[in-house]
């Protein structure tokens, strides 16, 4: 299978393999997210011996007889044996005094759950060989608490990394290249699904439709990826129960925490801090705050932030029941259809446009570099009304507002002057208006206004 984007982290780890010294690389992310191809796909590059041991979830024992056939095997000498992982370690460190080696330890967080003391073990071996060995050691897993836990002070790794990558879901541009025969009216609606996930987009098919690619993937059942929301959360969540109370309140649009509360049967504020806590920590759900102010807490808001996630909850979760009694095509009919197209990917080419923004920002091809993309939230008390706008920028000029329109028509100029009036009505402070569009534009040209259609959102980055 082909390998798509990660070019800043390959650049990373390319770096890391450059060193002269013994180093070690923390990488962690998210189940499914591409940390074991990146490191299989950086492994293949590198001239330097290695070694890639994934670790299992069963005994120390059985981890060092593993390693020990993968060891046996890379120095052609049969019959090596480990009865412990800390004298397989102990022997790649020393091993790696004479000759350079990268040694992978990919689900170390498997390893750590069922050899006990495992960090410490690796800690007195870096403290033994950091200056007469030339290893370079990864450490890889994807239960994202355990492994960010290797960084802190009290852990006993705390300022032995060297690298650390946290490897997060690529973004809209790098996707869409796993489904090239696809329009981009219908890359935006499949990332509007699978997202950034190499895995699940790797199971994308661009022969299909994208309503074919959603019921054989999602909502038929047996559906490959019927239960992956639900396996992953698993892995990382002991309260589920809680958690789904949660998700179907920000899969039906509330994002306060009061609205949250209400809506879901969480029993009480501090346990529900507790599970958007941990929500957070894991990547699912993103805590955000108007870019206008930053510091009020009444005004922070929480969303989904993994849409396979937000499409399971908004769509499949809620009725089990029917979809056990109805055809796949009915049930999306009923169910997703409308509701889909006319609020769900909308909603998601938002995000495509927040990220496009980032991305141009990133090689300075906007006409001033801005510093703050977010949300900007403002009181009217005039009218009495409230209400945040969703793409905003912030740079050394002021404000620019974006509106992002999913429509079959091309925004003209009454649909402009509509959307600016409403901005000036409600008493908000920019300097420029821009509009992004499925469709593209039947606008006259003006110097406050930065009009983008799907071919620069998808033609800008090629």
């Amino acid at each position: 299978m082909d390998f798509y984007g990660r070019t800043k982290e390959i650049a990373e780890l390319s770096h890391f393999f450059d060193m002269d010294s013994f180093s070690v690389a923390l990488i962690y992310g998210r189940r499914r997210v591409g940390k074991s191809e990146l490191i299989k796909h950086v492994l293949m590059q590198s001239k330097l011996k290695k070694v890639y041991y994934e670790c299992k979830q069963t005994s120390d024992a059985d981890n060092a007889a593993s390693f020990s056939e993968i060891w046996s095997e890379f120095l052609d000498v049969p019959g090596i044996r480990f009865d412990r992982m800390e004298a397989a370690l102990d022997a790649v460190f020393k091993f790696a005094i004479d000759t350079p080696l990268i040694l992978a330890i990919d689900e170390y967080s498997y390893l750590r759950s069922v050899s006990s003391g495992i960090d410490s073990v690796l800690q007195r071996l870096i403290d033994r060989y950091k200056d007469s060995s030339k290893l370079k050691l990864i450490l890889c897993g994807s239960v994202v608490d355990i492994m960010k836990g290797l960084l802190y002070k009290d852990n006993p790794l705390y300022g032995r990394i060297n690298t650390t990558i946290y490897l997060e879901p690529m973004d809209y541009y790098d996707s869409s290249m796993f489904y090239p025969g696809f329009s981009n009216e219908d890359k935006v609606r499949i990332f509007s699904v699978f997202g950034g996930i190499p895995y699940y987009n790797s199971l994308i098919d661009d022969k299909l439709s994208v309503r074919e690619n959603l019921i054989n993937l999602l909502v038929r059942q047996g559906a490959q990826l019927e239960n992956e929301v639900e396996y992953y959360l698993s892995s990382e969540i002991s309260k589920f129960n809680n958690a789904n109370e949660v998700f179907l309140a920000l899969a039906k649009g509330f994002s306060r925490f009061g609205d949250i509360l209400s809506q879901s049967h969480v029993t009480s504020s501090p346990a529900l801090a507790d599970v958007l806590k941990k929500l957070v920590k894991i990547g699912v759900v993103k805590k955000v705050a108007p870019i206008n102010d930053e510091n009020n807490k009444k005004k922070t808001g929480y969303y989904v932030d993994d849409p396979l996630t937000a499409f399971y909850y908004r769509y499949i979760y809620p009725y089990p029941s029917q979809r056990s009694i109805m055809s796949p095509d009915d049930f999306y009919e009923r169910y997703i259809d409308e509701d889909y197209e006319t609020q769900f990917v909308p909603s998601a080419f938002e995000e495509i446009c927040k990220q496009f923004l980032i991305c141009i920002n990133k090689i300075g091809k906007t006409a001033i570099p801005f510093f703050k993309i977010g949300k900007y939230y403002y009181d009217d008390p005039v009218r009495k009304i409230n209400g945040e706008f969703d793409v905003v920028t912030q740079d050394d000029n002021g404000f620019i507002f974006y509106e992002a329109k999913f429509k079959s028509s091309p925004i003209d100029d009454k649909v402009v002057n509509e959307e600016i009036e409403q901005l000036k009505l409600s008493g908000v402070d920019c300097y420029k208006y821009g509009f992004f569009s499925r469709s593209g534009f039947r606008v006259e040209p003006r110097d406050d206004l930065i009009l983008i259609d799907l071919d620069e959102i998808y033609g800008t980055l090629s």
